[in-house]
């Protein structure tokens, strides 16, 4: 079998870096549509968002008696999500985009609901459902980029492959609480007198 030639010439790739310096990380080698990638990008950020937001109003109302182990999870689940955003802004920035961290319309950029959940296990199955929102939504982005985008495609298959393992930790959470008799209250009661 014959070796398959390198097919640019290294004379041609430099004249072309040094014609379009002014466009950084994006040459004429990128095929993606980059307007609709950064939508993309965007709609994910929001989404990690308000999965960070969410998981950390889970970590401070976690009450009962498995809430300790419980909250910790929903803690390294909120930090790893903001590092999706910081990874996901990053990469919206490279592809000379604004990453949109503006509260408006934070929610219906989002592809995941913020649900708080009465409970415990409540907050866990919010929790869950989001995290089986974003693989699917996640999966559509890496199919939808293909190999246009390389770059975009490896970082969102290295989010996915997070999204995943936080959804089996949740699943498993769920099946442990459910035979120990969980669930907790995650609010205290409010008092009616005055």
């Amino acid at each position: 079998m014959a070796a398959k030639p390198f097919l640019s010439d290294i004379e041609t790739i430099r004249k072309r870096a040094r014609e379009h310096i002014d466009q950084g990380a994006i040459t004429a080698g990128y095929t993606a549509d980059r307007e609709t990638v950064i939508k993309l990008l965007n709609e994910a950020l929001a989404t990690e968002i308000v999965c960070v937001l969410r998981y950390k109003y889970h970590y401070y109302m976690a009450k009962g008696i498995h809430a300790k182990s419980v909250a910790a999870e929903f803690l390294e689940h909120a930090n790893e999500e903001q590092s999706h955003a910081d990874q996901i802004a990053q990469r919206i920035t490279q592809l000379d985009g604004a990453p949109n961290f503006s509260p408006d319309g934070l929610l219906s950029r989002s592809h995941a609901d913020y649900v708080e959940g009465d409970d415990l296990v409540d907050m866990i199955k919010e929790d869950l459902v989001a995290e089986r929102i974003a693989i699917d939504s996640y999966r559509e982005i890496i199919n939808y980029i293909g190999a246009a985008d390389p770059t975009t495609r490896r970082m969102m298959e290295d989010i996915l492959a997070m999204e995943e393992e936080h959804a089996e930790d949740l699943a498993t959470l769920l099946d442990e609480l459910g035979k120990k008799g969980e669930p907790a209250k995650a609010r205290p009661e409010k008092s009616t007198k005055h």
